[in-house]
Order: structure tokens, then C-alpha cells, then sequence
């Protein structure tokens, strides 16, 4: 008998487990069930959209949905617009691959005031996501970003950059209109730790000194590196690599570019000043400590910033009726099983990606992550729903009038940005608009 998989999320590690069940031997029906009305979750939501290259795995990712096996249900909310136990009547598991798109807080006074921002809140705003506003306030001139990963730079980048190098991707006018008359002029980047420590993607990193209008300042204050940082970077290759970029550019003429990124090491945040809105950032210099650690010193700085991006970690949010652990911040689960309260798994739920392991590694690493869960799935799931035909469950959402996407609407909207980039000479244009999206699916 065929086995009826539902999987909540429409990202890669959704995808990529829907991939697998494929392709486990087994005979499977797996139904993709995402909220946005468009497939790819963080690849079109969480990349840069001056990251084309990081892109090209939407083509991969769109052959598993075209795949007869699977079938995509877009505009779909779970626990909205299905429960738990109203899936347990079509399917015979299911897997959450919900992901993490909420900020880590700081945990520092100030956060709360105007201009303090998290880096996934603007992440949507320039990535087009529907559910985010239209507008963005960007009339600071000096900005902190408090990070030392990927999305850092990707935020401080997005910042320095004028609006018309942004024009030859795939952002939508209101996001072209909003950078083009954006202020800032230096970007201060702070990492808490030392250099070889850093997070940064060597490819991404290097990408920073490419735009004509940004040059790069690595300052020579906290740029330190003791022998626990070397004995770190001589096991670790990508560390080694980022490390090399910095020492290449510290000391260096910053230039006369229009504008700046600055990298600051060793300043861990204290304090977001202002009162009725962000005046300035507070950084206390730290020191290495000789395990790969560091300490305060009491040397403090103020910054004269007018907005401040914390970009210090994603954070997954509870899934409807199932448990939480609020301090990882992941659904409880033993290699992809769920547990319950007592520890116990839960017959038929599973779960994959950041919402299972946390925040951590690159889009490709949930390929491996989704086998382990599959592999687990495949083993012990029986054919227990007792509605398997799949119309069942179109017929369900119709019932309480939800408007399914399904993968050739999808395709429909697909070729509609296509064509509106055609136009422009660009990839693609985004639709933004919830309601836009739906009509030029249909």
C-alpha cells in the first residue's frame, strides 16, 4: 500500500525530504503543505537577492515538486488551517520542516527602541516576503550590525550597496525604491569574538570587496589571534581561508568610495542608546582568553550609529499542538523523531531542519539531516490513515474555504516574474502581494 506522507514546510528541508522519500524504495504519496503561496522557504525568503548563485538550487528543488510523486499545497497554514489530528485522517506521518525565521535577541538595554532591528525582519522586507510591510525606514547614515555569520554581511552589504547595483536582481520596486533613497554611509559590522572565529563564508566574505561603490575596513583594533585561534584555524580550513581575507585587508587605504563596511572584532554589545529612538551602540572590547573564549575588559566605546541590526542567530517558533523546548528553541526530537512530554516518540511525526536541530550550517547541510529523519520514517511508519485518496484532502481545505496553490499554479506565478524581469532585462521580478501572487497563480 502506498505510503501518505504530509510535510509541513515548503523550504529545502522539506523539499529535500521529500526528495528522499522518493527515493527510499518504499511506494509514497507525499503532500508539501506551505503557508506562502510560493514554494523554496529560505532560498527565495533568506538569500540575498544579490546571491543569484546561491539561487540556481531553486531548479533543483523544483524537480522534486514536479516530481508525480509529490504534490505542492501552497497557501496552506498549519494550525490554522489544519490541525495535527486532522492530518492523521489523510496521511500516515508527518514531518515538520517549519525552519527558524525569527531573531535571537540580544538580551541588552535599548533593544526595544525605534531603529533596533532584526536581521530576518529585514532579510523579508528586501527578499519580498508578503507578510512583511512594504516600507522600511532607512534614513540612519551610520549603522551597527552585531554578527559574525553570513547574514551579517549579507545585511551589512545590502545596506552599503546603492539601490541601482540592486536593480539587476530580483528585488521588486518597492525594495529598489527604498535602497536607492537610503542614507547610510558606513556600516560598522561588530563580532564579539577574534577573527578566526568568524563565521563568514570565505566566498561571501571575499564578495564584499566587489561592489565599485563599498570599500571594506578591517580594523586593526581586536584583530587578535593567539594560539587556540591558530590550533582552530589549522583544523578548520573555511576558517583558515576567512582569516587570510582579513590579514590581506587590515591596515589597508580604505579608499574614496561612497561608502564603507567596517569589520571590528573583539567588541561584544552592551547597550543600544537612545531614548525615544537609537542615538548611538555601546561595545565593550573583549580579550582572548586561550581556549577559543573571551572575556569583558571594562573598556567600553560608544558608536555614533542612528539604527542597530542584530544578525546573531535565527530562532524556530512553536509548532501547533506539538511539545517545544523554548531554550534550543527546536521541537524535541530523537533523530527526527518527535517525543513527547515524557520522552516518548510520538507515533507518526517527524521532524527536519532547523526546526529540528537548530539554526546552524548551510542549506545543503539539511540534505544529510532529512535522511537520517527519512531513514527513520521508512522503517517505521505503517499505512494507518484511514482517508488515502489524495482528493480527500482538496476536498477538505475546500470545505473551509482555503485557496490551494497547487505546483502548476505555482509554475503559473513562476512564469509571470519571469516575465516581468524579461522586460527588464533582469532574472525576475518578485510579486509581493499575497493577493497578486494568488491571482496571477490562478
Amino acid at each position: 500500500m502506498t505510503l501518505r506522507v504530509a510535510i509541513i514546510g515548503g523550504g529545502p528541508a522539506g523539499i529535500y525530504a521529500a526528495d528522499l522519500l522518493t527515493k527510499s524504495g518504499t511506494d509514497v504519496s507525499v503532500d508539501v503543505l506551505e503557508r506562502l503561496p510560493a514554494p523554496f522557504g529560505l532560498v527565495r525568503y533568506g538569500v540575498a537577492p544579490d546571491h543569484p548563485r546561491i539561487k540556481e538550487i531553486v531548479k533543483a528543488l523544483q524537480r522534486v515538486l514536479s516530481k508525480p510523486e509529490v504534490r505542492f499545497l501552497g497557501n496552506v497554514t498549519y494550525g490554522v488551517d489544519c490541525k495535527l489530528d486532522d492530518l492523521r485522517a489523510f496521511y500516515d506521518a508527518v514531518v515538520i520542516a517549519t525552519g527558524a525565521m525569527s531573531d535571537r535577541d540580544l538580551g541588552i538595554p535599548g533593544e526595544e527602541l525605534p531603529g533596533s532591528y532584526g536581521a530576518a525582519d529585514f532579510v523579508s522586507w528586501y527578499d519580498g516576503h508578503p507578510d512583511v510591510p512594504r516600507d522600511w525606514p532607512l534614513e540612519a547614515r551610520h549603522v551597527a550590525v552585531v554578527g559574525a555569520g553570513n547574514v551579517a554581511l549579507d545585511v551589512a552589504r545590502v545596506l552599503a550597496k546603492t539601490g541601482e547595483e540592486m536593480l539587476a536582481t530580483d528585488v521588486p520596486a518597492n525594495v529598489h525604491a527604498g535602497l536607492v533613497a537610503k542614507q547610510a554611509t558606513d556600516v560598522h559590522v561588530f563580532a564579539r569574538r577574534g577573527p578566526a572565529y568568524a563565521k563568514f563564508s570565505p566566498l561571501e566574505l571575499r564578495e564584499l570587496a566587489h561592489s565599485p561603490n563599498v570599500d571594506v575596513v578591517v580594523h586593526a583594533e581586536g584583530f587578535e589571534v593567539d594560539d587556540a585561534s591558530m590550533e582552530h584555524i589549522a583544523a578548520n580550513k573555511q576558517a583558515k581561508m576567512v582569516l587570510n581575507t582579513l590579514s590581506n585587508w587590515v591596515g589597508r587605504d580604505p579608499g574614496d568610495k561612497p561608502h564603507r563596511i567596517h569589520l571590528h572584532f573583539l567588541e561584544q554589545p552592551v547597550e543600544i542608546l537612545g531614548q525615544e529612538s537609537v542615538t548611538g551602540f555601546r561595545t565593550e572590547r573583549t580579550r582572548l582568553v586561550g581556549d577559543g573564549g573571551v572575556e569583558g575588559t571594562g573598556d567600553f566605546t560608544d558608536w555614533d550609529v542612528q539604527a542597530v541590526y542584530r544578525a546573531v542567530g535565527y530562532r524556530s517558533t512553536q509548532v501547533a499542538d506539538l511539545p517545544f523546548d523554548t531554550r534550543a528553541a527546536v521541537i524535541p526530537n530523537d533523530e527526527g523523531r518527535v517525543l513527547d512530554l515524557d520522552g516518548d516518540p510520538i507515533p507518526g511525526t517527524y521532524v527536519t531542519g532547523w526546526i529540528k536541530r537548530g539554526p546552524v550550517g548551510l542549506i545543503g547541510h539539511t540534505k544529510s539531516d532529512a535522511a537520517q529523519t527519512v531513514g527513520h520514517l521508512v522503517e517505521e511508519t505503517t499505512a494507518t490513515a484511514p482517508e488515502r485518496d489524495p482528493a480527500a484532502v482538496n476536498a477538505y481545505f475546500a470545505e473551509r474555504g482555503v485557496d490551494v496553490v497547487e505546483f502548476e499554479n505555482w509554475e503559473r506565478l513562476d512564469a509571470h516574474e519571469i516575465a516581468l524581469g524579461e522586460a527588464e532585462g533582469r532574472t525576475r521580478v518578485k510579486v509581493v502581494e499575497r493577493e497578486e501572487m494568488l491571482r496571477r497563480a490562478r
